[in-house]
């Protein structure tokens, strides 16, 4: 616990280390703090905060930066975002254009990126446990079937079924509309599971069919299991706190690329409600350790599809970066119930 004098000073170095990126002396302190008290006691004050852990003296300043623990404590009790002004929420509105969903994903992951000057990064949700609105099937020629898969964003999968016997179409509506009668909400592993025993309400013969499209349907979500788009990468060339290193920047360029440690991150960022901050350490990735990751699911309806973030060094303007995102998650979710 701090007294209120401490906090006070410890939110004062915070703002204006993220405002210069230089080490804060006890005179910067005492300027913007607001506090009538003199450069000595503000130096005990530094004192006792470093000694929890909450800020650190850089060897060349005499000046203290803050620690990851810091801009946790910063996050958690100290900050007030400021709201976005209507005339920008606007403005993000109508470069989000509800015409298909993968555009939509690569739209918002730029906006991200173009708003904050780091890495903006969208994920779709694992399609292989995701939902499916609704099943089609098509005759396309003798044994040949198209299998339509509706997802609840209203993006389509397709899949061609090469089939032992041939099906009138007849069968093939009959058929679809079985399951998305009895199964639509359900992802395909769970409509395996449940149509074991049910199969006999079906004609007898439709039972490969069933088998092979449960297969393709399965085999189709799998691999939109890792669909995210990331913009903005280049942006952490710049940011002197991340270039310094370039050790840190092949790391980290390396968890773009390589997505699995990521994606992991962002679908930490599903559970729960509203926005989620990994600052530093507290993602579990080397690679992160001098980043801060600020993420937030994003809804069609009531069903939570998928999650955008933005990284960028610990040492953002998070009053700032925090409304943008929380946006830009709302915004993306009204546009692709549009879809």
């Amino acid at each position: 616990m701090l007294n209120e004098r401490a906090q006070t000073l410890l939110k004062t170095l915070v703002e204006r280390y993220i405002s210069d990126g230089q080490p804060v002396g006890s005179r910067a302190l005492q300027q913007y703090s607001g506090l009538e008290i003199s450069s000595a006691t503000i130096r005990n004050v530094m004192v006792d905060l470093e000694e929890i852990g909450l800020v650190s003296s850089p060897h060349t300043s005499a000046g203290r930066i803050p620690t990851g623990l810091a801009y946790r404590l910063f996050i958690d009790t100290m900050l007030v975002a400021k709201p976005l002004d209507n005339s920008y929420v606007q403005r993000m509105e109508s470069k989000l254009q509800p015409d298909n969903p993968s555009r939509l994903i690569a739209q918002a992951s730029s906006i991200l990126s173009e708003l904050t000057q780091f890495a903006g990064v969208v994920a779709t949700a694992k399609r292989s446990a995701a939902a499916v609105r609704q099943i089609e099937f098509l005759r396309l020629g003798e044994k040949r079937v198209l299998l339509i898969i509706v997802m609840p964003d209203g993006e389509v999968e397709n899949r061609v079924l090469l089939m032992e016997k041939d099906y009138p179409q007849s069968q093939l509506t009959e058929a679809g509309n079985f399951l998305t009668r009895n199964y639509g909400g359900c992802s395909f592993s769970q409509i395996r599971e449940k149509l074991r025993g049910e199969l006999r309400e079906l004609h007898q013969d439709m039972s490969a069919l069933m088998a092979a499209a449960l297969a393709a349907g399965d085999e189709a979500m799998a691999k939109k299991a890792e669909d995210y788009v990331i913009s903005g990468e280049r942006n952490l060339l710049h940011v002197q706190d991340l270039s310094a290193d370039m050790n840190r920047l092949r790391g980290l360029f390396g968890l773009f690329e390589q997505k699995t440690e990521l994606l992991q991150l962002m679908e930490a960022g599903r559970r729960g409600q509203g926005i989620h901050i990994f600052v530093g350490g507290e993602s579990g990735l080397a690679s992160l350790d001098e980043c801060s990751v600020i993420a937030a699911p994003y809804s069609v309806g009531s069903q939570v599809v998928g999650t955008l973030a933005v990284v960028g060094p610990k040492r953002m303007d998070y009053q700032r970066v925090i409304p943008i995102v929380d946006i830009t998650a709302k915004l993306l979710g009204n546009a692709l119930s549009q879809t």
